[in-house]
C-alpha cells in the first residue's frame, strides 16, 4: 500500500481543515468534500500536490482527481482528519445545501439520467450497428444493404431491436424507477407507473400522428371518455409522473398509520398518479416535449444552423464544466423521440474529442515532463472514449488557452456537423466511439472528427507559441 500520509495532511490543510469539512466520501478517481466555505480551500496549491490530478468545483461538491488509488488516498485521509466518512448519496444530500433553484434542478435531472446512461449507451451502439446493416448499401454488395443480401445478418438485425425496443421505447419505466430511486421512495411503484404509461394496450406514441382522431381508442367512463395513448420513449410526461407518484407516496406516509400503511400508501399513491398521468400530465408533458424538440430542431434545420451549431460546439465544454450538459440528454431523447434522430449528440462528441486533442498538444508540447503525462496522457484518451472532467480540469483549464482552443475547434466541427446534416439514431459513448451511433453522415462525420482532433491541437500550440491566453506557461 503506498503512503499518502504526507499529501494527504497537507490536502487537509489546503481545504481549510477538518472544520470546514461538512462530509466527504470518495467514488472511483475522486475525493469528494462538501466545504462549509469553499473560499478556504486553495485550489491552485492543492493542484501541486504530487498526487493530485486535478481541481475543480461542481454541483456544490470539492472535487479532488485522484486516480485509481483513490480509495487508499481516502482511507489515510479520514484517518489523519478525524473526519468520518459518509455515503455519496449523503455527500449528495448535503452538496445541495449549496446550490440555487435552477443548479438543484440540474443536479436532480443529472442523478435521474445517470442510472439510465449505461443502457443508453449499449442501446445507442445497437442502433448504430443496426444502422449500418439496413440502411447502408455498399458497392461490394451491388448496391444493396448487408440484411438484403445475407439472412444471417438479417436475423442479427431483427434480433438486436429486441433490446433496443427495451431501452429506448420503454424509456419511461427507466425514468420512473429512477426518480423513486432518487426520491427514496418505492422503486417498484415507480417501475409499474412506468409500465402504465407503455403497455401494449395503448396505442403506440409512434402511430398517433397516422391513426385518425376517431380511431384512437378510448377509456370511456359514462361522463368522460380518456384517449389511450401510450407515452413510448416520452421524456417529459414520464418525468412529470414520477415526481407526483413520489410527492403523493410521501405524503400518505405522513398521515396513514403504518398498520395500513403498506395497503393504503401504494393504492392512494398510485392509482392517482396513473389517472393523473393520463388525463393531464401525459397530454402536457408531451406537448412541452414536442415545443423544446420543435425549437431545437428549428435552430438546427434553419438556414442559421451553421451558427446554432457553432455557438452549442462553442459552448458545451462549458457548460460540462456547470454541469448544465446534463440538460442536453433530455433534449437529446425528446428529439429521437419525435424526429427519429438527434442533431445534438454528434457535436457533443465533437466537442470532447476537441477536448483531448488540445490535451494532446499539451503531451507533445511538454514531452519529457513525465509527472504532467501522468495526468494529460490518461486524460486525452479519456476525452476520446467520451470523457472529457479529467482533461477540462486536470489539464485545460490549468493552462487556459487549451481549453479555449478546444472550444473553437469544437464550434467549427459542430458547425460543420450542421451544414453537411449530421444526425444520431441515439446517444451513446461520446467521443471518437460516437460514430458508431451515427445515422446519416458518417463520412460527413468522419471529416468533423478530423476537424476536432486537427484545430485544436494546432491552435493550442499557437497559442503556447505566442503567449495568448496563457495562464502559466511561459515561452
Amino acid at each position: 500500500m503506498k503512503n499518502y500520509k504526507n499529501d494527504a495532511a497537507l490536502l487537509l490543510e489546503l481545504v481549510g481543515g477538518a472544520s470546514n469539512i461538512a462530509a466527504v466520501t470518495h467514488c472511483a478517481t475522486r475525493m469528494r468534500f462538501v466545504l462549509n466555505d469553499t473560499s478556504l480551500a486553495d485550489q491552485d496549491a492543492i493542484g501541486e500536490i504530487a498526487s493530485v490530478r486535478g481541481v475543480f468545483a461542481q454541483a456544490g461538491q470539492f472535487q479532488v482527481i485522484i486516480g485509481n488509488d483513490v480509495s487508499e488516498f481516502y482511507n489515510q485521509f479520514v484517518s489523519i482528519s478525524g473526519i468520518e466518512g459518509v455515503s455519496k448519496e449523503n455527500v449528495k444530500v448535503t452538496a445541495t445545501q449549496n446550490l440555487n433553484v435552477v443548479q438543484r434542478a440540474v443536479a436532480v435531472l443529472a442523478e435521474i439520467f445517470s442510472p439510465l446512461i449505461p443502457a443508453i449507451i449499449v442501446g445507442g451502439l445497437l442502433l448504430g450497428f443496426r444502422n449500418i446493416l439496413e440502411t447502408i448499401p455498399f458497392d461490394a454488395l451491388g448496391g444493396q444493404t448487408i440484411v438484403a443480401t445475407s439472412q444471417f445478418w438479417a436475423g442479427v438485425n431483427a434480433f438486436l431491436w429486441l433490446p433496443c425496443e427495451a431501452i429506448f421505447h420503454f424509456l419511461p419505466v427507466g425514468i420512473t424507477w429512477s426518480i423513486s430511486k432518487k426520491m427514496g421512495t418505492t422503486q417498484i411503484l415507480g417501475i409499474v407507473l412506468g409500465l402504465t404509461l407503455v403497455s401494449p394496450q395503448l396505442l403506440n406514441a409512434y402511430s398517433v400522428a397516422t391513426t385518425a382522431a376517431g380511431d384512437i381508442p378510448k377509456w370511456n367512463f359514462g361522463f368522460i371518455q380518456i384517449d389511450m395513448i401510450g407515452y413510448q420513449a416520452q421524456v417529459i410526461p414520464a418525468m412529470l409522473a414520477g415526481f407526483l407518484l413520489c410527492y403523493l407516496e410521501r405524503f400518505f406516509r405522513k398521515i396513514i398509520p403504518e398498520a395500513i400503511s403498506m395497503i393504503f400508501v401504494p393504492f392512494f399513491s398510485l392509482v392517482p398518479t396513473i389517472l393523473a398521468a393520463h388525463i393531464i400530465l401525459g397530454p402536457i408533458g408531451w406537448k412541452i416535449g414536442n415545443m423544446v424538440s420543435l425549437v431545437v430542431n428549428a435552430g438546427l434545420t434553419s438556414s442559421l444552423n451553421w451558427l446554432f451549431g457553432a455557438i452549442f460546439g462553442f459552448l458545451y465544454a462549458p457548460l460540462v464544466i456547470t454541469g448544465l450538459h446534463h440538460m442536453s440528454n433530455a433534449i437529446d431523447l425528446q428529439l429521437i423521440a419525435d424526429y427519429g434522430s438527434t442533431n445534438l449528440w454528434p457535436m457533443i462528441a465533437l466537442s470532447n474529442i476537441a477536448q483531448g486533442s488540445a490535451v494532446l498538444a499539451i503531451v507533445f508540447a511538454h514531452r519529457g515532463n513525465k509527472e504532467e503525462q501522468q495526468i494529460s496522457i490518461p486524460a486525452t484518451i479519456s476525452c476520446y472514449l467520451g470523457v472529457t472532467e479529467p482533461a477540462i480540469f486536470g489539464i485545460n483549464l490549468k493552462y487556459l488557452y487549451p481549453f479555449v482552443a478546444a472550444m473553437i475547434g469544437s464550434a467549427i466541427a459542430g458547425m460543420t456537423s450542421t451544414l453537411l446534416k449530421v444526425t444520431a439514431a441515439s446517444i451513446g459513448v461520446g467521443g471518437i466511439p460516437g460514430i458508431l451511433s451515427i445515422k446519416h453522415g458518417y463520412f460527413s462525420f468522419f471529416l468533423c472528427m478530423l476537424i476536432a482532433i486537427i484545430v485544436p491541437f494546432i491552435l493550442t500550440l499557437f497559442f503556447r507559441k505566442h503567449n495568448i491566453l496563457n495562464k502559466i506557461d511561459r515561452v
